[in-house]
């Protein structure tokens, strides 16, 4: 704790943590106020014209920011029976602090002089006004509550919103709150001797990469589990049920999954593509209906440059990652090329046979094309990092009709070879998502980082380099007794610079499908 104060205060101290943390301090009445961005109920009354608008944001923006409007209008205060503070972690005293928004750019300077107009006309919006915005918001967070698997599917989503349900007079044991409590405490993992708060579930996710490497492994010998997989999957797989994304596309058919057990509002256009093309590779009968109704709605949610984001269309509204609220970086669901690089592993897959989705890949494969680092490697957003982009593009561009001569190949090939290590293993620092010398961060392998890189070269035809022969070893060298790997770091990003997640599946599965992968493709000379 001593050594974690003495950081926090060479970083300035608690007046410059994000914008979140500053409002959790403002409820526990640790720094005023006005130490957080003006973010009132009144926003849910704004046009959609107006440059400020929830459509205009994230989904997972969306979910936290309604229930926040809520908390910080009505200045929420939490309860702290014994008067507990963390003055010792400011350099000067809350109270007297000026500087908590630090001024970035040009555009930033103007949004905080708004953020100051807005807090000096506050008095003058009128009450009926202040209550509509107030209703509103309640009846936005109730349509979207989710149930027990709550607001977003995300943890400070589903905080927020049990908070301004409280805040907003439901008693405790009304059943929207109870039912907000209960998907909170399914997040949490008590052990005996450890705890911890999940900040969502990924069983969507986790299970269609599960397959793929089952499939690869031993596709007629894991039939059983595949089948019983499949058939969970298709009873969770969306339809015509209410959703954001419906916005911007009004006219398209639901075919989508969510990344949650359950999240219908907002089904995940990564998710969406891999378990689709999983299934068009299992070779299991009664899938089909499923996979063309979820590359339809794939297709149907493109954006305009070709590539794909993660639940939005277009959601590419740069200006407003200036705003106060922004500090975090991630307001926004712009397209990125790892979701694209799927989309269209899952479009080639199938458009073998339907040829109706030849015009919506060729879009995204340009995309792709063009958003290759000039050193070979592509950006992974949701992913660790570079490797990460490339083992999915790569990944991707095996189903299409690029042949393996294309430039796109060797020049990942050659940039994955400058970066493995010298035990013949990958890693890969999440600083490399915001550090521009890159080179301290490609050290420390890891098995999973290894499996991709792995199986990124093999697609580039290089299975019998030297290598992929090393990587191969050192993932062999790392299993352990129970035939599992174990990898205790952070796998992937959040908000990169803000918050990191750990898939615990992925040092299990990447490690055994790559593996397979090159035994597979040795067993082929």
């Amino acid at each position: 704790m001593v050594k974690l104060r003495k950081y926090i205060l060479s970083q300035g101290g608690a007046a410059k943590a994000n914008v979140f943390t500053r409002i959790n301090l403002a409820v526990f009445e640790q720094i005023p106020w006005r130490g957080v961005p003006y973010i009132p109920v009144e926003i849910m009354l704004f046009p959609k014209w107006f440059p400020f608008h929830l459509d205009k944001v994230s989904y997972w923006s969306r979910t936290v920011m309604v229930p926040l409007f809520i908390l910080s209008t009505l200045k929420a205060k939490a309860k702290n029976p014994h008067n507990i503070n963390v003055l010792e972690l400011f350099l000067i005293h809350p109270d007297k602090e000026t500087h908590y928004f630090p001024e970035r750019t040009l555009l930033n300077k103007c949004f905080l002089a708004l953020d100051k107009l807005g807090l000096a006309t506050r008095p003058l919006i009128p009450e009926s006004m202040h209550q509509r915005a107030i209703n509103k918001a309640k009846e936005w967070i109730v349509e979207r509550l989710n149930g027990e698997d709550g607001l977003g599917g995300i943890f400070p989503a589903m905080v927020y919103a049990y908070e301004s349900l409280l805040l907003l007079g439901e008693p405790i044991d009304a059943p929207l709150v109870v039912t907000a409590r209960k998907a909170i405490d399914k997040l949490l993992v008590i052990k005996e001797h450890e705890a911890y708060c999940q900040p969502c579930l990924s069983p969507v996710w986790d299970t269609a990469l599960t397959v793929l490497a089952l499939q690869e492994t031993d596709k007629i010998g894991n039939r059983p589990a595949l089948t019983r997989a499949y058939n969970w999957l298709k009873s969770t797989q969306l339809s015509n049920e209410p959703g954001d994304w419906r916005v911007h596309r009004p006219t398209l058919e639901g075919g989508g999954w969510a990344f949650q057990f359950a999240n219908p509002h907002y089904p995940d256009v990564d998710d969406t593509a891999v378990v689709a093309f999983a299934m068009a590779e299992s070779g299991i009968d009664n899938l089909d209906e499923s996979i063309h109704r979820a590359t339809r709605w794939i297709v149907g949610m493109q954006a305009s440059n070709g590539g794909y984001g993660a639940f939005d269309v277009d959601n590419t509204y740069y200006y407003l990652n200036e705003i106060p609220f922004a500090d975090h970086g991630a307001l926004l669901d712009p397209p990125t090329v790892d979701v694209s690089a799927r989309c269209a592993m899952l479009m080639a897959r199938v458009a073998k046979d339907h040829d109706e989705y030849l015009p919506a890949l060729e879009r995204t494969i340009a995309y792709v094309r063009a958003e290759q680092e000039d050193n070979g490697s592509w950006f992974g957003r949701w992913g660790t990092n570079y490797i990460y982009g490339t083992w999915s593009v790569l990944l991707g561009l095996e189903q299409t009709n690029v042949p393996k001569t294309d430039p796109l190949f060797a020049k990942a090939s050659s940039w994955l070879k400058s970066v493995q290590n010298a035990d013949g293993g990958w890693g890969e620092s999440n600083k490399s998502y915001y550090e521009e010398d890159l080179s301290n961060h490609y050290k420390g392998s890891t098995s999973f980082q290894t499996a991709w890189a792995v199986m990124a070269l093999i697609v580039a035809g290089q299975v019998y380099s030297p290598e992929v022969k090393a990587g191969i070893d050192f993932i062999l060298r790392k299993q352990q007794a129970d035939g599992f790997w174990s990898d205790d770091v952070y796998t992937a990003p959040g908000f990169p610079k803000v918050f990191y997640l750990k898939y615990h599946g992925y040092d299990k599965f990447f490690p055994l499908w790559a593996l397979a992968r090159y035994r597979n493709e040795l067993a082929k000379k």
